[in-house]
């Protein structure tokens, strides 16, 4: 290799080892590499940054918009909410739920659907008694699996699209990936009904007394308050309804478990568990103050209300403690407990360094979550407790913009972009969002990744790191013909999409498929919109895919429930796309 070459596959891993710390968000690491790359000399201004003149950015940014305006009308909430209170649970229950949510991702984006729904299926799982757990993470793989059917159903799509163009071949047209994407998602839905109940947990809020809960919450006893001197049987402590006492620390000293008779001392700190929604009883007692009190300060309003947040992979947050965010002056609210991995964070608050997919439980004034739920800083805030949302009155116009966006482009009147925009528009002509609201619905971090991720691309082209690459490919698998050839894209392609991001992962395969395909004599467009498909092919971690991540804290995982279900899914798609990818090349 040239020194060049050599430059940029020093570049490539770097950004790779960013990412996969979690040191690097997507958007920094990506555009962090391709202007490295500039700045070396291995590509020119024209290659580094032709990816922020192309048509998916924009694109990606109208479709946003539209979603946005989905969101906020309610519009597909309602529809989840009738069919799920059918009162089917079980297999019957995933296919309620399953069904529409895959159908409106294949023309919405995903994450703004998940972002609706996970409230919704967490409150129908509480009133019928049934663990979400065993509904979230299908949910999030029935999303991306209707994203892989469309144009666009995944920025990687429209990633794809502008690639392709930027190649000198014809645009991506509206129903073009649905010869793999249908396939897939019509077999990888039916194994997510028949898989999901036999192997994901079953972890529910509300655990037995002793068993894991939803989140640790600190208080200090009031001196010369009501609980000064008194024991722990006679303060009420003992019995508190879904709440249970872990331990009393005094001075230093640390007692667990807490005997009914032990007698409290004006501040003794005592670590409580329990469900969310009853840490407020706790917050209400006159004898007893949150060990977060200078965070508690921020919310000034006695209208305040419980939120969860996940945190983002390109949230400020991540990799620092509230404190050195300024939580408290940032979001005007207190954190009163943290989830983390499946259970309850177990230190001081403020010595936490949050991670990405940590859910926080926020104590604000009301609106806490429209003011935040279009930010990057968190990828799902959603009120606890309320009654189901209700389609508002102006859901018509925005259900009228998704129409139009997904007809005019499939009948040829009109081309992606240009339906895109118009859709866009019409939701803020139309009052559904305002200026503001459009604005803060797009994610610019998103548009910054898939900008910069052109220049990488265009880098493996340019010093031939594409052509060896394929020719590493072919000469490694080339004894099992060209099927081996295929799967072997197609598995590089995967891995990649969970170790970097979908949008960084198809911009790298792109140049190497054009090369293996030139090489084999395939169709290169059939093997590039393979490699589409499986870039957004991401099941077997929280972090790599963002439904995933939205899904991690709200749904009480670990970090393997994901490979329980994500590995057949993954096999499965694997053996799809080789098979049908090889046939029609």
């Amino acid at each position: 290799m040239d020194s060049d070459a050599v430059l940029t596959v020093v570049v490539l891993m770097l950004m790779g080892a960013g990412l996969i710390s979690g040191r690097l968000s997507p958007a920094s690491g990506v555009m962090g590499a391709t202007a490295g790359l500039f700045l070396v000399g291995v590509i020119d201004a024209d290659a580094a940054f032709r990816g922020f003149g192309n048509p998916a950015p924009i694109t990606i940014g109208a479709l946003y918009v539209v979603a946005g305006a989905v969101s906020k009308t309610n519009a597909l909430q309602p529809l989840v909410v009738k069919m799920l209170d059918q009162g089917s649970r079980g297999r019957m229950g995933l296919i309620r739920l399953l069904t529409p949510a895959s159908a409106a991702s294949a023309f919405l984006a995903n994450t703004p659907i998940v972002a609706m729904l996970v409230p919704t299926v967490r409150g129908w799982a509480e009133r019928y008694g049934i663990a979400a757990s065993k509904y979230l993470i299908p949910l999030s793989y029935a999303t991306i699996l209707g994203g892989v059917i469309t144009a666009i159903g995944t920025s990687t799509n429209l990633v794809l699209g502008g690639l392709l163009q930027a190649a000198g071949q014809d645009e991506l047209k509206m129903f073009e990936l649905a010869r793999f994407g249908l396939p897939l998602a019509g077999a990888g839905l039916v194994l997510i009904v028949i898989a999901a109940p036999l192997v994901l947990p079953e972890r529910r809020d509300k655990q037995p007394v002793g068993e894991e809960r939803s989140y640790l919450v600190s208080m200090y006893v009031v001196a010369q308050g009501p609980f000064d001197g008194q024991s722990v049987e006679t303060a009420g402590l003992r019995h508190l309804q879904g709440v249970f006492l872990v331990e009393a620390e005094r001075q230093g000293a640390v007692i667990a478990p807490v005997a009914p008779t032990f007698v409290l001392r004006g501040g003794d700190r005592l670590t409580f568990a329990g469900r969310v929604d009853l840490v407020l009883d706790l917050q209400a007692m006159s004898g007893l103050a949150s060990a977060e009190d200078p965070h508690l300060e921020a919310v000034d309003s006695q209208d305040h209300t419980f939120f969860e947040a996940v945190v983002g992979v390109a949230s400020p947050l991540s990799g620092r403690t509230l404190a050195e965010a300024g939580f408290r002056g940032r979001y005007q609210a207190a954190v009163v407990g943290i989830h983390r991995s499946g259970a309850p964070v177990e230190a001081k608050f403020g010595q936490v360094r949050l991670r990405v997919g940590d859910t926080l439980l926020v104590l604000a004034a009301d609106g806490f979550d429209s003011r935040w739920s279009n930010h990057s800083d968190f990828l799902l805030v959603s009120r606890l407790g309320g009654s189901p949302p209700r389609a508002t009155r102006r859901t018509p116009v925005a259900l009228l913009a998704v129409a139009g966006l997904v007809v005019l482009p499939a009948v040829g009147l009109l081309g992606v972009l240009e339906a895109a925009l118009i859709a866009a528009g019409t939701v803020i002509v139309g009052g559904v969002l305002t200026p503001r609201e459009a604005r803060e619905s797009v994610d610019l971090s998103v548009l910054i990744t898939i900008g910069a991720a052109f220049g990488l691309g265009a880098a493996l082209q340019e010093v031939g790191l594409a052509q060896d690459l394929a020719n590493h490919i072919i000469t490694g698998l080339d004894f099992f013909g060209n099927a081996g050839v295929v799967a072997g894209i197609m598995v590089v392609t995967m891995l990649l999409t969970e170790l970097i991001t979908n949008v960084a992962a198809v911009a790298l395969v792109f140049p190497v498929a054009l090369e293996t395909a030139a090489q084999l004599g395939l169709d290169s467009r059939i093997l590039a919109l393979g490699i589409a498909v499986a870039a957004s092919a991401s099941f077997l971690t929280p972090i790599g895919y963002q439904t995933n991540t939205m899904v991690y804290g709200p749904g009480r995982y670990r970090f393997t429930d994901y490979l329980r279900l994500g590995v057949p899914m993954s096999l499965l798609t694997l053996v799809i796309l080789t098979t049908l990818v090889t046939v029609s090349a």
